[in-house]
C-alpha cells in the first residue's frame, strides 16, 4: 500500500479491471483517464484507425487490435484479468454511415458481436455500451427525450446502436450478462490539452478547422423547424460524460443491472448558437456557410437526464461556454496536422 495513498500500483484493492475498447480515442480516453484516476486496473483496447496511442495515460497497457478480431479481443482479456468491458469501438458519423452501411453494420454489429463472444469464452459479465441518441431517430416531440421514447433510428449509424442494445438484451437473457447503455448526446470539449477532439464530422472541430485554414465554417440546413432553421442539439461536455461512466462502473460492482440513460444536459443548443459560443471563445469575428442539410440529420435532439441523476447521482457540471473554451485552448496547443 503507498504512504498515505491506500492503493498499491495505481490500483485500489478490490476493484475490478476495465477493458476500454477505443480507449485511445477522443471521448474513451477521457473514460480511460477517469477510470484510472478513480484505481479501477485499465486495459486499452485499440486499432488506432482514429485513436491515438499517446492519449493512453502512462502505465495503462494498450493492445492495438480490432474488435472484429475475437481472437485478440479474448487473448487479452485473459491476459489482462479483465473483468469487465466499457465497449467505445466504433464508427460514429451519421453522414457517413448513409453512404456506407455495410461497413457500419460491419464495424458496429460485427464488432459487438466478437467482442460478446469473447466475454462469453472469458466469463466476463459486465459491460458499459457505448450508444447515441441516434437511436431516437426524428422525434415528433420538442419536449427533452426520456429512455422510454419510441426508438425509429433514421440513419444506419443510429440503426447500429439500437441493434446493439438489443444484442446485449438478448445476450443478457442468456448467460446473465450486467449491461448499462449509455445513449449520448453531442459531445464537446477537453478534459486537457493533450485530450482534444479531432474528429471530422464533430461540429466544434469542424469550425475550428475552417477558422485555422481560412475558411468559413458551414451550418448544415438553415430550413429545419426550429428558432433560427438550424438544428438543435443537447450538448454535454466530455469530462462529465466520462464520469457518468464511472457511475456506471459503480453501479455495475454493485450488484445485477439491464439499463438505458441518456447522457445529456436536458438542453438544446442550435448550430448557430454554437458558432456564437464559438466567437465568444475565441475572440474571432467570422461567418458562416449555409449549406444543405447532412442526409439523416433530424432538427432537434434533447436528453431528458431525470433517470440517470435519480439511480446512478450524476448530473452535467459544464455549460456550453466552457466545452467550447476548453476545446478551443485544446486545439491551440495541438493542432491536429
Amino acid at each position: 500500500m503507498a504512504p498515505g495513498g491506500g492503493w498499491l500500483g495505481g490500483v485500489y484493492p478490490g476493484l475490478m479491471t476495465w477493458m476500454v475498447t477505443g480507449g485511445a480515442g477522443y471521448i474513451g480516453a477521457h473514460i480511460v483517464k477517469s477510470l484510472h484516476d478513480s484505481g479501477y486496473g485499465v486495459v486499452v483496447f485499440d486499432d488506432l484507425s482514429t485513436g491515438e496511442g499517446r492519449k493512453v495515460p502512462d502505465g495503462v497497457p494498450l493492445v492495438e487490435a480490432s474488435v472484429l478480431d475475437a481472437v485478440a479481443v479474448e487473448k487479452a482479456m485473459r491476459e489482462h484479468n479483465v473483468s469487465g468491458v466499457v465497449h467505445m469501438a466504433a464508427k460514429k458519423a451519421v453522414g457517413e454511415s448513409v453512404e456506407r452501411p455495410l461497413y457500419y453494420y460491419r464495424e458496429n454489429v460485427d464488432g459487438l458481436l466478437s467482442l460478446l463472444e469473447a466475454m462469453d469464452a472469458t466469463g466476463v459479465k459486465k459491460m458499459v455500451y457505448s450508444s447515441s441518441a441516434a437511436t431516437f431517430g426524428m422525434p415528433d416531440s420538442d419536449d427533452p427525450l426520456a429512455e422510454d421514447y419510441l426508438c425509429q433510428p433514421i440513419n444506419p449509424y443510429g440503426e447500429t446502436k439500437l441493434i446493439g442494445e438489443w444484442l446485449m438484451r438478448d445476450v443478457a437473457t442468456a448467460i446473465g450478462l450486467d449491461w448499462v447503455s449509455l445513449r449520448y448526446f453531442n459531445v464537446a470539449g477537453a478534459g486537457g490539452p493533450e485530450l482534444g477532439d479531432t474528429g471530422v464530422f464533430n461540429l466544434i472541430p469542424m469550425v475550428f478547422r475552417a477558422l485555422s485554414t481560412g475558411k468559413n465554417p458551414q451550418v448544415f440546413g438553415s430550413d429545419y423547424p426550429t428558432p433560427d432553421g438550424s438544428c438543435i442539439r443537447d450538448y454535454i461536455h466530455v469530462t462529465d460524460l466520462a464520469d457518468a461512466h464511472v457511475a456506471s462502473v459503480k453501479r455495475l460492482e454493485q450488484g445485477t443491472a439491464a439499463e438505458i440513460y441518456n447522457v445529456g444536459r436536458g438542453e438544446g443548443v442550435s448550430v448557430i448558437e454554437v458558432m456564437d459560443a464559438v466567437r465568444s471563445a475565441t475572440g474571432l469575428d467570422f461567418t458562416y456557410d449555409l449549406v444543405d442539410r447532412r442526409a439523416g440529420d433530424p432538427a432537434r435532439l434533447v436528453a431528458s437526464a431525470d433517470k440517470i441523476r435519480t439511480d446512478l447521482g450524476w448530473t452535467a457540471e459544464h455549460d456550453l461556454a466552457a466545452m467550447v473554451t476548453s476545446a478551443w485552448e485544446a486545439w491551440q496547443a495541438a493542432p491536429p496536422d
